[in-house]
């Protein structure tokens, strides 16, 4: 079933879903506001307008004026000469979602682009033929020009692509299709590669992928309260109630419902004073548990509300019209602006990878306690389940699990503020957008990678102690990760079975994001 674009703003969840592969088509009413938007132009370049981009050079060139007859050569050379990114390919997962923002902007009916050109957009996105995007090269000021213009290479039949897993030239997989190179017109070529859609394609994937990752975390938790035996006092609703942030409120809640069920997590009671004690005496046991358990809806809550901010950004973002310039047709008026700067993104970005720091550190922290023979509460060491000595069990990923920790603080500078004037100082101040949105998605897959980790720890936490007694939750959780790995008896190597955990994270479909 192909997703209908009408002229709307798509959803985060429909980016991800023409990410992995969902086809697209045009609503008929958008192919008329593209006529009619091109016409508009026509009638502007006919009666002489000063168009940027149209009838002028580009950027600090913009004085330039450029006779219209002209104008497919000057839509081609901008694409020409942008198409000077560097780096590794980005994932071609990435690259469909980059495509879907782009097409959905597109059809909002502001970018007087032809309707051909929409429906060659939706062509490779059902064709699933996926340019080839190298990675770096944008500061995110007028859009993500030179990403951007990597696709739109490769529409023109330049560039490569990537058919169905195999690189290839990008003529050569056209003419076996049997379709025509994509030839820009008009202002075409400036309409696919301004705007901020290669940014908010990313970060589009990173905040379902996000959204997932914080899931798995407070189920972890709720696993690791119980193999504990932690108190369920702190996690009473009515302090969310009195700290009324919305996250903390939802984190209160999540935690209680997964945990509801367990006969291993301690009902808040009323401790009493001895009644022999003279002065100062010693506790059995200390009454609160550590902050990772205690303080988990407070942590937890910050996430939320940061993800939130984040998710709510993008969600504005998807589908906005970022074009300059950007014509009102109902009006005959072409307006000359900046919807192309891409802060708000940058700012959510980094918004975002401070929020999966902390959920990693929060991770490895509980991690290290679970593993550490003397703050376990009686579990073996390092969780080894058979013969001390002769086998290390969970030390070595729990080594690695704080390289990941010290890595993922090395990101966490940020990107949005690292501006640095170019183009002739006409961006003298720009966003690196995406390069905080790329940057979050690294992120976004070391926490991944700490969780799958963290998870197996746990699984086999819950068969040493027993599994009588914990939350269906936990049960169901167990169950899904048993799914990929067993029980950790004789030491093996275990990056097969964290590799294995990992993928499924990445996966949106799978069932280890669809428990109860």
């Amino acid at each position: 079933m192909s997703l209908l674009l009408d002229g709307r703003r798509p959803t985060i969840a429909e980016v991800e879903a023409v990410a992995d592969g969902t086809e697209v088509a045009l609503d008929p009413g958008v192919l008329e506001r593209a006529t009619a938007g091109r016409l508009h132009l026509e009638e502007m370049v006919a009666a002489r307008r000063l168009i940027y981009g149209v009838t002028t050079g580009y950027g600090p060139l913009a004085g330039c004026y450029v006779d219209p007859d002209r104008s497919a050569e000057l839509q081609r050379n901008l694409i020409y000469h942008l198409a000077s990114g560097t780096g590794d390919p980005l994932p071609r997962r990435t690259v469909r979602a980059i495509m879907f923002v782009r097409l959905a902007t597109l059809t909002r009916g502001h970018s007087a682009v032809r309707p051909e050109s929409l429906q060659c957009l939706v062509d490779w996105l059902n064709a699933d033929l996926v340019p080839v995007v190298p990675e770096r090269g944008t500061v995110g000021a007028s859009g993500d020009l030179t990403p951007l213009a990597h696709i739109a290479l490769a529409l023109m039949g330049e560039g490569e692509v990537d058919d169905n897993g195999n690189r290839r030239p990008a003529g050569e997989a056209l003419a076996v299709r049997g379709w025509e190179p994509w030839e820009p017109a008009a202002k075409d070529g400036l309409a696919l590669v301004n705007g901020t859609a290669a940014m908010t394609g990313i970060a589009a994937l990173n905040a379902a992928g996000a959204r997932r990752a914080v899931e798995l975390a407070q189920r972890l938790t709720v696993a690791a309260a119980e193999v504990h035996g932690a108190r369920l006092e702190a996690w009473r609703p009515e302090l969310g109630e009195l700290r009324p942030h919305p996250g903390q409120q939802a984190a209160h809640a999540r935690l209680n419902e997964l945990a509801a069920g367990s006969q291993r997590l301690v009902a808040a009671e009323p401790a009493w004073l001895p009644d022999d004690l003279d002065g100062v005496g010693e506790a059995a046991e200390v009454p609160q548990d550590p902050y990772t358990l205690r303080c988990a809806p407070q942590l937890f809550g910050a996430v939320l509300d940061a993800l939130e901010w984040h998710h709510t950004t993008v969600s504005r973002e998807v589908g906005a019209v970022t074009d300059n310039p950007v014509f009102l047709p109902e009006a005959d008026a072409v307006i000359h602006g900046g919807n192309f700067y891409g802060q708000h993104i940058a700012f959510a970005a980094d918004t975002q990878v401070n929020a999966l720091v902390k959920t990693a550190v929060h991770a490895e922290r509980t991690l290290a306690r679970l593993t550490d023979e003397r703050r376990n509460d009686g579990l073996p060491p390092f969780l080894q389940g058979n013969q001390t000595g002769l086998n290390s069990g969970f030390m070595g990923a729990q080594v690695t699990a704080s390289a990941l920790v010290a890595e993922l603080r090395t990101q966490a500078h940020p990107a949005s503020i690292q501006s640095i004037p170019t183009n002739a100082d006409n961006q003298d101040v720009v966003t690196m957008g995406t390069i905080a949105a790329r940057k979050a998605a690294d992120v976004l897959g070391m926490v991944e990678e700490l969780l799958a980790i963290h998870a197996l720890a746990l699984a086999q936490a819950v068969e040493l102690r027993g599994k009588d007694g914990f939350s269906p939750a936990t049960r169901g959780l167990h169950e899904a990760v048993r799914a990929t790995a067993g029980f950790l008896a004789d030491d093996r190597p275990l990056q097969p079975a964290i590799a294995a955990l990992t993928r499924r994270l990445r996966d949106p479909a799978d069932p280890l994001h669809h428990l109860p």
